[in-house]
């Protein structure tokens, strides 16, 4: 039952209050940590593929270490006080309202007829080159980091949450997700200054996500049918396209959400002035618009709503065993 009322509560408080602002961020203190590694291996004489094996162990290694000595010196204070530090750092964990507000202030410059401020705000969420992006290409990015992160910032660390409670160790589980989850943000591009340094970095994320991504998909569907969106064409797209696409996960989202809305969305970018060539993914059969971002985000509540049921169902299933 613990495992149930922490999980309700964090993401309560991530509903109501985002990203916690003036207090302590760990996901904040893990980039630091990554920068610093990563200034320090590229300083020294160990080639940048090896070092690149050191940043992604250093950075997990010191992130679990310090997660587990913190709860640890709780413990001793008081239990409560370990369930509280407990919630807290799996609150922090979940970037719901955070991706939402986000996304939504791109939605907002392009309700606007802001083209320059949208290509801004879009900016600060994708890694490509927005300046000379134009209003449907801002709109698909939207969509795009919106689906993504559907996964990585909310799914995924909800089942890597789910699992850790198992070994009565959530708080290490999911912040190991985090890590490499941040590592890969950082320092996982193809672009040559960084295709070796972070190469390990981007394949452990593709194997921590392979499973949440099909998981996560599949719940997003549901959420879409749930919402009345077209779930047998968001089933069509998923299996059609799901492949459509550089990572081996990043394509499962985009599909059901491209399916779901009946739009296209995928093609190529240009990142750190490189051009990458991807296909598309799914249909053109509504031109997009800024109600298609507003639609993505509703899919992403309701998936994180369906998550959340499953891990609890699954909690009490377990507690009866």
């Amino acid at each position: 039952m613990k495992v149930i009322i922490i999980t309700c509560i964090a993401l309560i408080l991530d509903r109501i209050f985002g990203d916690p602002l003036n207090i302590p961020h760990p996901i904040i203190y893990i980039g630091k940590l990554i920068s610093k590694l990563e200034k320090t291996i590229r300083k020294s004489k160990i080639p940048l593929k090896a070092g690149g094996f050191i940043l992604l162990f250093a950075t997990i290694g010191i992130t679990v270490t310090i997660i587990t000595l913190l709860l640890f010196a709780c413990g001793k204070i008081h239990p409560y006080v370990r369930d509280v530090v407990t919630t807290y750092l799996l609150y922090t964990s979940l970037a719901a309202k955070c991706l939402k507000d986000e996304v939504l202030k791109v939605w907002k410059a392009i309700d606007k007829d802001d083209l320059d401020l949208s290509k801004k705000q879009l900016s600060y969420l994708v890694g490509r080159d927005t300046n000379h992006l134009t209003k449907e290409e801002v709109i698909r990015g939207a969509i795009e980091t919106t689906a993504e992160n559907t996964v990585d910032g909310i799914l995924a660390p909800l089942m890597f949450i789910g699992i850790g409670f198992i070994f009565n160790m959530p708080v290490q589980f999911v912040f190991m997700y985090k890590a490499v989850n941040t590592l890969d943000s950082m320092v996982g591009y193809l672009h040559s200054h960084y295709k070796d340094i972070g190469f390990a970095s981007a394949k452990t994320d593709d194997i921590f996500n392979y499973i949440p991504a099909r998981i996560g998909s599949f719940f997003m569907l549901l959420a879409g049918g749930i919402l009345g969106y077209n779930f047998r064409k968001g089933w069509k797209i998923l299996k059609r396209d799901n492949r459509n696409h550089k990572s081996p996960n990043c394509g499962y989202p985009e599909s059901v959400v491209a399916g779901l809305l009946d739009i296209q969305i995928g093609g190529t970018n240009t990142y750190f002035n490189e051009v990458v060539v991807k296909p598309t993914i799914g249909d053109i059969e509504d031109e997009l618009s800024g109600e298609h971002i507003i639609k993505s985000t509703k899919i992403m509540y309701v998936s994180e709503i369906i998550t959340v049921g499953m891990i609890c169902l699954i909690s009490l299933a377990v507690s009866f065993i």
